[in-house]
């Protein structure tokens, strides 16, 4: 194994194959964000959203995209030419991958791309006990979904947060009040057909837990920009908590706990959870924040 690869791993307690897969993920993403620091892809963007919040701010759950933001638009940008930055940095760690931007038959604002590795074999470059490895399937594989907004909407301030590993190296990111936008407006807004996203439940009692501000002025204006909010409208503290009600009614929050799950080191601190444990939470705790 890279002996950079070791001391990486050593934060983390593995105990089952799914514990091994998360920390390969988590790796693969911080060398994927060293990547695209020599690349200089962080004089143009910023980092956002819950692999943000868990890599800079210690979140204590798993997440598996990266996203970014542009920081003014930029409507013909491509991922594409840091896809190449991206794979060499995951070589020279011996982490055999793909980095392919996707096409999409729709143009929008989000550009993605994914970095893409065999499971098993990257598994055994950071020594996955046998037994692990006899129940894997050759052909399983990791993806690592990378997106970034080409026309971000405004008032929102960014920093520079410094990671230590694999080396020091700088990320450019949004601030937590507009991270914390970042999430209200994907539980008021994430289109869903079947599936809840328990994921951005979890982040928000870590927000609430931790008296994060939110910077009403960003949310509004990504409320704006998707057509949740028009200009006359009135957007304050009690609109917000007024609109995250009307959403918690509707939320089946015994798949939303499902869906988190598999992300989580203890899954009992998400027992309480209910429409009237986040009713009370979001009235109390948004109130002054």
């Amino acid at each position: 194994m890279d002996i950079r690869l070791k001391h990486m791993l050593m934060r983390y307690q593995c105990y089952s194959r799914e514990d091994y897969e998360n920390a390969l993920k988590e790796i693969m993403q911080e060398i994927a964000l060293l990547g695209l620091w020599r690349a200089k892809f962080f004089e143009k963007a910023a980092f956002y959203g819950g692999t943000a919040l868990r890599i800079l701010h210690g979140l204590d759950r798993f997440s598996e995209d990266l996203d970014f933001s542009l920081l003014v638009p930029m409507p013909h940008f491509s991922l594409t030419p840091y896809n190449t930055a991206i794979a060499m940095e995951l070589q020279s760690f011996g982490l055999e991958t793909t980095v392919d931007t996707k096409v999409k038959s729709n143009e929008t604002a989000i550009k993605s791309a994914f970095i893409k590795a065999n499971t098993k074999k990257q598994l055994l470059n950071i020594q996955l006990p046998v037994d692990m490895l006899k129940l894997m399937h050759r052909n399983d594989s990791i993806k690592i979904k990378m997106e970034i907004d080409t026309d971000p909407p405004g008032k929102f301030q960014t920093e520079s947060k410094l990671l230590l590993q694999p080396i020091p190296f700088n990320v450019h990111s949004f601030q937590l009040p507009d991270l914390f936008a970042g999430k209200l407006h994907a539980l008021l807004c994430r289109r869903w057909q079947t599936r809840v996203k328990g994921r951005d439940w979890y982040d928000l009692v870590w927000y609430l837990s931790r008296a994060v501000p939110v910077r009403l002025q960003h949310l509004q204006e990504r409320l704006l920009q998707s057509g949740h909010l028009t200009t006359t409208d009135v957007f304050n503290q009690s609109s917000l908590i007024n609109l995250l009600h009307q959403k918690i009614i509707s939320i089946d929050f015994t798949a939303a706990k499902k869906d988190v799950m598999p992300f989580l080191k203890d899954p009992h601190s998400i027992a309480l959870w209910s429409a009237d444990f986040f009713k009370e939470l979001t009235a109390a705790r948004l109130v002054g924040i």
